[in-house]
């Protein structure tokens, strides 16, 4: 664990994370800029709470702890928001606003970050959705769409920020074996084509046979390799 941490994504060093009846100690954990990684584990084994716990959401109660040059330990509330404009969140349960068209649900993240030129989210947002196949369903409302092109615009939703890392929680969870290989497609084509981080859990093991990269498990309120 010795790799420099400008070059890193995530860096945690004996850190202890309680959440709940949730209970990670003593993880050790560094992730190059540009990796791609599994993390996998049984049902409450911890894996959320990892990943909240890297977006700021969950505490971390000791230890060292960085995301994208963020400091986590007592991060300030006035930095959560900066820290979360380098993450892209693709979450298995699709969280679309369903009283504004697709376009609008990528605007909307530009906006609340702090993007106000309208030809910049613009931009944006055309190369997001073009990014993921669906530049022809901008203007369509969230109902409209089947299961797996709500999850590309989910995933769209989180690149449009141009992130330094995506953390995706089960993001395949709810879809066929097709439409699961269409979504994985996309993010190791994100991962290779713009060098997104990325950190995808995940309980698809065919996923994980069919595209092969590094894995990491939660067990035991650890996190091994």
């Amino acid at each position: 664990m010795e790799n420099n941490k400008e070059q890193l994504s995530v860096y945690l060093k004996n850190v202890c994370i309680a959440y709940d009846k949730t209970v990670l100690t003593d993880v050790n954990l560094e992730i190059s800029k540009g990796e791609f990684v599994y993390l996998i584990g049984k049902t409450g084994a911890g894996k959320s709470t990892l990943l909240r716990s890297l977006y700021a959401d969950v505490n971390i109660g000791s230890g060292e702890a960085s995301v994208c040059g963020f400091s986590l330990k007592d991060i300030s509330k006035k930095d959560i928001p900066l820290l979360r404009r380098k993450l892209g969140i693709v979450f298995q349960d699709i969280q679309l606003l369903t009283d504004r068209n697709v376009y609008d649900n990528l605007a909307f993240v530009l906006k609340a970050t702090g993007t106000k030129d309208k030809a910049v989210i613009n931009e944006k947002v055309t190369n997001a959705l073009k990014m993921v196949g669906l530049e022809d369903k901008a203007n369509v409302f969230p109902y409209t769409l089947s299961e797996g092109e709500s999850q590309r615009i989910t995933l769209a939703r989180a690149i449009v920020n141009n992130p330094e890392m995506i953390i995706a929680d089960e993001p395949t969870g709810n879809l066929d074996p097709i439409t699961s290989e269409e979504i994985v497609k996309l993010l190791f084509k994100l991962n290779k084509e713009q060098g997104t981080t990325i950190l995808m859990a995940t309980h698809d093991y065919l996923i994980i046979n069919d595209f092969r990269s590094r894995i990491i498990s939660c067990e035991n309120g650890k996190i091994v390799e």
